[in-house]
């Protein structure tokens, strides 16, 4: 039985009792059961208010969770075989440079990881050909603490 139920019932008792308002004791009581009767409301509101609270957190948490995938969609892409991609080694930053010495001329190059798949570049330099095979540094045995 609910809180309101359970009111009701109690001011048919009170009804079924006949109780005389005029004297003291019976207006105490007929104030006291619309005091309850009151309370019984704004809890109701209150559990009305809640429940639809609670449907507005769900709907923001699911226009979240589509948020995210469309963020991240681009970084799942981009992990790393060994750790998802979440450590140090810098196998799956696109953005690095990496600094490459030319055996011929000695010249300093920086290549970046779309020139690395690419397995070599001639040095703009001499013109030398430099091949280039690149593995991720941790090969597998990274001690990033996010490791899977």
């Amino acid at each position: 039985m609910t809180i309101s139920e359970r009111i009701s019932y109690v001011k048919g008792l009170a009804e079924g009792m006949k109780l005389d308002t005029e004297k003291n004791e019976g207006k105490i009581i007929a104030e006291m059961l619309e005091i309850l009767s009151d309370i019984s409301d704004e809890i109701d509101a209150i559990e009305d208010a809640q429940f639809d609270l609670g449907d507005q957190i769900d709907a923001v948490d699911e226009d979240l969770s589509t948020l995210e995938d469309i963020i991240y969609e681009d970084d799942e892409e981009d992990e790393c075989s060994c750790c998802s991609g979440e450590c140090d080694c810098g196998c799956n930053d696109e953005d690095d440079l990496y600094e490459v010495t030319c055996p011929n001329c000695n010249d300093t190059i920086y290549i970046d990881a779309e020139m690395l798949e690419e397995e070599g570049i001639d040095c703009p330099n001499c013109g030398t050909n430099l091949e280039f095979e690149f593995d991720c540094d941790c090969q597998g045995e990274c001690d990033c603490s996010k490791k899977d």
